[in-house]
């Protein structure tokens, strides 16, 4: 139980990757905030598994791109677990495939704020209330190489993830770590929504390990960086992609 005792703040935590992180640190002890946005359903869900196996957990809904509402899902755990030890930043999205010459500057901005905003002003209402612990953004393989057709802001978002991730490094340690994650193909609705089924399948193939990543493959290495068997790991952009992309 690696996180008896501690309380961990996992976003965008209603279905995927986020509800797979959630379930992993409760089952290692953690009490567990989960914020969604609009997967009340696996949010709600997970709750109660939580709380059915003896830990502590509850869902709040909110915008994280917006101050209010990473205010109040920090106020909230404050509240209910006293402290904050473990803040995973998973919230985010591409939204949409749009090229340069399609896209709104209100896109443009959405994507932005959506995934790296929310990070900074979860950072910063978490601060306060975090005088150890760890720090898991979830950047992309797309802040690599530059993602897929139609998803330069996401892209572009998910690389200023990656350079806040060894930023915040540097200003918050030694007694908070701040590292990430550089997912490829994970089998999740961002993928049934934004890949087609042939694109999958030739990265399946392509990959050394010869299929797509799940949800419990990310969530396993979430745990592992917001544990003291990482204490010497921080400022680093881990790989997770079954071996498509090395760096």
């Amino acid at each position: 139980m690696r996180f008896q005792g501690k309380s961990a703040i996992v976003t965008g935590a209603g279905r995927d990757i986020g509800r797979a992180c959630a379930l992993r640190l409760a089952k290692e002890g953690a009490n567990v905030a989960i914020n969604y946005y609009s997967s009340s359903e696996g949010a709600d869900s997970a709750v109660e598994e939580i709380i059915a196996a003896g830990g502590k957990a509850f869902a709040l809904q909110g915008d994280l791109s917006k101050q209010q509402g990473a205010d109040a899902l920090v106020a909230k755990t404050v509240s209910e677990f006293g402290s904050v030890d473990i803040l995973v930043n998973n919230s985010g999205g591409l939204v949409a495939r749009k090229t340069i010459s399609e896209m709104s500057l209100e896109h443009w901005h959405t994507v932005m704020d959506l995934n790296l905003t929310s990070i900074f002003l979860m950072v910063k209402a978490c601060l306060p209330h975090m005088a150890n612990g760890a720090i898991v953004n979830l950047a992309s393989q797309a802040g690599r190489d530059g993602g897929g057709p139609g998803s330069v802001p996401y892209a572009t978002s998910k690389g200023a993830v990656m350079t806040m991730t060894r930023g915040l490094a540097k200003e918050l340690g030694p007694n908070i770590r701040v590292n990430a994650l550089c997912p490829g193909m994970i089998d999740t609705d961002f993928h049934n929504v934004h890949t087609k089924p042939e694109v999958r399948k030739i990265v399946e193939n392509a990959a050394p390990v010869k299929r797509q990543g799940v949800p419990d493959d990310v969530a396993n290495l979430v745990a592992y960086l917001a544990s003291e068997e990482s204490a010497f790991i921080t400022g680093a952009n881990v790989d997770i992609n079954g071996g498509m992309v090395f760096s």
